[in-house]
């Protein structure tokens, strides 16, 4: 689909369909959205007068114009109250006006700028929000269905805008709204794939297809090479299945007068049974999104890379099935990470933080600072916080700040929990360094406690996304399936920090 920007009069365009907006309580509608009424003959304004169109958020009224423009029809998407008006409802409305009318055939889309006029948003963010709103909100997961002959899809979206001078900010913002949008529809691709068509091999053949495309450079080691690395709390997790385990790098290097690098760890647990500590059967199959973690970090380096960010961050991604088998890990055993740490392994099913604390060793080697680790890694984090944020601990307060704005400009709710020192109590074990569970109450802090132990005293986030990884029904900008939640939140905390450069919350050279 393209996304493009043009100037000229909303009104005399040709698209397939038209948008146009309107704030709850205005009786008179101005600007471009004026300039259709006026050429419809005020047909907006008296289907307010009528009562019909209200413009509460997200009321879509569409209206046919009957050979009065040169676009066949004209929807008035609602903005709800001007005074909680913002970029998430631009980005939201957008994506469910154009699936409005997607159904209703229209290839071609026109749409006023919503937010740059008397709303007072900046041109440019509003643009962004808008690509943004459009690659996701239209997203679809269909390549394992037989196509259909009359699919119904939007070929173009066109911003138009009067003022020839917001035109070139305008352009900015699509095309870096464009990347970020189809970064979290990578993200989406990948969790979306059954598992069957998603090993850890094929992870890794993605994630190099992706560095390709992006000009990051991407190394991935087999099981020989864990091996030698030490990585036993990893292959301890990947013994039960006959798919072989792989740990994925990438590496972007954008600041290449500055040898700080940033770490960003993902959990690419392709199939999560449980291993012997199996799973209830149902809604099992939703265990292939256990890898959401690491294509959300993928799909971010994929993104900092087209967007030239002028910083130095090392992704890792330890990916792995967790399956039941002779030859699985069992409860009771021990392994042993990277750093020479033992681990008692009191519950096979608590395995993502087995696979990150490998993952967190390695970023320590290479001394990569700060480290944000991404994981669907507990059913507790969901009870707490429910569907609508993502939780996440820290070790540094003004890294936390930063992740809680960068998630704010990305529309992401994060919501910090407290990384409270009595929990690692219920980590102890009596014949290892650690166990890797505690007792039941607080799970998502204990698991935070458990990772915290290895990263030791580097700077560092976690974030635990399962509350967020897949929403049930199309809302906004996020359709029915994987969410791509933090893929652009986290692009957006790497470029916050790459604008401070050295004095970055956490950051540190070489």
């Amino acid at each position: 689909m393209e996304i493009k920007v043009e100037k000229g009069d909303l009104a005399r365009h040709p698209a397939k369909a038209v948008i146009v907006n309107l704030f709850e309580g205005v009786g008179k509608p101005g600007g471009g959205t004026g300039a259709v009424d006026r050429a419809l003959d005020g047909a907006i304004g008296q289907l307010i007068a009528d009562g019909e169109i209200k413009g509460k958020k997200n009321e879509l009224t569409l209206i046919h114009t009957l050979g009065k423009l040169p676009t066949p029809r004209v929807l008035v998407a609602g903005l709800g109250k001007q005074t909680q008006f913002s970029l998430d409802t631009v980005r939201d409305i957008t994506g469910t006006a154009l699936r409005r009318l997607r159904g209703a055939a229209a290839t071609t889309v026109a749409t006023i700028v919503h937010g740059a006029g008397i709303a007072g948003l900046e041109a440019e963010a509003c643009a962004q929000a808008i690509a943004e709103g459009a690659m996701m909100g239209l997203y679809r997961f269909d390549r394992l269905k037989k196509p259909e002959e009359d699919q119904k899809r939007i070929d173009s979206v066109t911003l138009v805008e009067s003022d020839e001078s917001k035109l070139e900010a305008l352009k900015r913002g699509v095309e870096r709204g464009r990347i970020l949008g189809a970064a979290a529809n990578h993200a989406r691709d990948m969790a979306n794939e059954p598992s069957n068509l998603f090993t850890p091999a094929i992870m890794a053949e993605r994630a190099q297809a992706l560095a390709k495309d992006a000009g990051l450079a991407c190394q991935v080691l087999d099981r020989e090479e864990m091996e030698k690395l030490g990585m036993g709390a990893l292959l301890g997790v990947a013994a039960g299945s006959a798919q072989p385990p792989k740990f994925i790098i990438l590496r972007h290097r954008g600041n290449e007068r500055n040898k700080g690098t940033i770490g960003l760890l993902g959990k690419g647990i392709t199939f999560d049974s449980g291993g012997i500590s199996i799973k209830p059967s149902a809604g099992m199959e939703r265990m292939k999104g256990d890898m959401s973690g690491g294509a959300a970090v993928i799909s971010a380096m994929w993104a900092l890379s087209k967007l030239e960010a002028p910083v130095n961050v090392t992704a890792l991604i330890p990916a792995c099935e967790n399956m039941p088998s002779g030859t699985a890990t069992k409860p009771g055993d021990v392994l042993r990470a990277m750093n020479g740490k033992t681990i008692e392994v009191i519950n096979t099913d608590a395995e993502g933080r087995l696979i990150l604390a490998d993952a967190i060793c390695y970023a320590r080697n290479e001394n990569l600072s700060p480290l944000i680790d991404v994981a669907t890694l507990t059913g507790s984090m969901q009870i707490a916080l429910g569907p609508a944020a993502t939780g996440f601990t820290a070790t540094d307060d003004a890294l936390a700040e930063a992740l809680v704005k960068a998630g704010q400009a990305a529309g992401e709710r994060m919501w910090r929990f407290p990384l409270i020192d009595e929990y690692r109590t219920s980590l102890k074990s009596t014949v290892a360094d650690i166990k890797n569970t505690g007792n039941r109450y607080g799970g998502a802090i204990s698991a935070a406690k458990f990772l915290h132990f290895f990263a030791e005293d580097t700077p560092w986030v976690h974030i635990d996304m399962a509350p967020t990884d897949s929403v049930d029904k199309d809302k906004g900008a996020f359709v029915k399936g994987a969410t791509g939640i933090p893929t652009r939140t986290l692009v957006h905390l790497v470029l916050a920090l790459a604008g401070k450069g050295a004095d970055s919350p956490g950051f540190r050279g070489n």
